[in-house]
């Protein structure tokens, strides 16, 4: 009798995560391959759960790519492909396609990668989104600039968190930006800024129903923290709140008429300061960043890696079981240090769970089972860390290594 061919994991990563994913993968009995680039080569991946490690000097080459894992395919046969990161999610689908596996192809992957496609579709359907342009006609771009008043937020249309994002004020500086992109420009997209609180909703999505949603907002829009220096921080929504049902709502249409399949998904929404309406800002098929999966767990004790690598392998044995989840708060904050190494043990409150190890970084996470208790310990370290740790520096339009 043949011997029973282990389930084969191809994790495409162009940057440090997914150790979590790759383990639990390893633990229900997968075969792991990572595709990695070489920057990253000797980078602290959990060697005892990968078979394979195999890097490419990049890996948003298409044809490379294609024929890298081509390569690979005469002797592996891949049976899922996961793209770790935001930046690989494209590739991933082009590798689907390619070698014609089950799973997100490219038309599905650019709803939750380009924010123009993104944004058309949530348009479509009847989802609230600022108005927006895609930057190409020119003739249109000035009926844009007369109709939409000031200011506006030009965003390209596949970069990841605030990357590369400009918020303008006058049709003057537009214009002159507009210049030094060059053949760049129809790469980004336009839209009205709408100034306002932001939530983001995470979720774990199987068979295409949302089986878990976590539900928090932010203390400050990741654009201000970005751009403008501020303290990153993020906490559970309240149960019960009015906001609650809306967004649940809201974002059970963007995964399912998306048509998120299976996998992990991390969406944000904006309400509106003037009218208090919400709009549709992005969607992402991946675990958020920024520690986001650990604020998560924290509050569930769920993990949204260790659930995602659970429900891919569900596609091919079992149904997924969600499994119990706890039903705390929680709340994250970090910073930019001014210090190499930041001493965080001043900090001793015993809601704390977790701190941050990471150099020039200081973060904690709290778990409390009253909404406001989180909250307040959130706010009161927001003012510590501006004059313990803070500093700033100015994002990159291009994402760094």
């Amino acid at each position: 009798m043949d011997e029973i061919r282990p389930v084969t994991f191809l994790c495409i990563a162009s940057y440090f995560k997914g150790e979590k994913f790759m383990r639990e993968c390893k633990r229900i009995g997968c075969r792991v391959i990572l595709l990695t680039r070489e920057k990253l080569l000797d980078a602290d991946w959990p060697r005892d759960t990968i078979d394979e490690v195999h890097a490419m000097p990049d890996l948003q080459n298409r044809e490379h790519v294609i024929n890298g894992v081509s390569f690979l395919a005469r002797r592996l046969i891949f049976d899922i492909i996961v793209a770790l990161d935001d930046f690989d999610v494209e590739m991933a689908a082009t590798l689907r396609e390619h070698l014609r596996l089950a799973g997100m192809g490219e038309s599905t992957a650019r709803r939750f990668r380009d924010k123009l496609a993104m944004r058309m579709r949530a348009k479509d359907l009847g989802i609230r989104v600022p108005e927006f342009i895609h930057v190409l006609n020119h003739d249109q771009l000035n009926e844009f600039l007369d109709q939409v008043p000031a200011p506006w937020v030009l965003k390209p249309r596949s970069q990841a968190s605030a990357i590369g994002i400009k918020k303008i004020e006058t049709r003057q500086q537009f214009w002159q930006i507009v210049e030094t992109l060059g053949d760049q420009q129809s790469f980004n997209l336009l839209e009205r800024f709408v100034p306002g609180d932001i939530y983001h909703v995470d979720s774990i999505v199987y068979a295409s129903s949302v089986q878990f949603t976590a539900i928090q907002k932010y203390m400050l829009p990741p654009m201000s923290v970005a751009h403008e220096g501020g303290i990153f921080a993020s906490c559970s929504l309240e149960r019960g709140s009015p906001e609650e049902p809306i967004l649940r709502a809201l974002n059970d249409r963007v995964i399912t008429q998306f048509e998120l399949e299976q996998g992990v998904s991390h969406t944000e929404f904006i309400r509106g300061r003037d009218d208090g309406e919400f709009y549709f800002l992005e969607t992402a098929a991946r675990v958020g960043g920024a520690h986001i999966a650990e604020l998560v767990e924290a509050a569930s004790g769920i993990n949204l890696w260790t659930e995602w690598a659970k429900v891919a392998f569900a596609g091919k044995t079992k149904p997924y079981r969600l499994p119990e989840r706890r039903k705390d708060y929680a709340g994250l904050i970090i910073t930019l240090a001014r210090q190499e190494n930041p001493d965080t043990t001043d900090y001793d409150d015993p809601e704390i769970v977790w701190r941050l190890n990471k150099r020039h970084h200081a973060g904690l996470i709290v778990r409390s089972g009253q909404w406001q208790r989180v909250n307040t310990l959130i706010q009161s370290y927001a003012e510590r860390f501006r004059t313990d740790f803070h500093t700033s520096m100015p994002l990159p339009d291009q994402p760094s290594d």
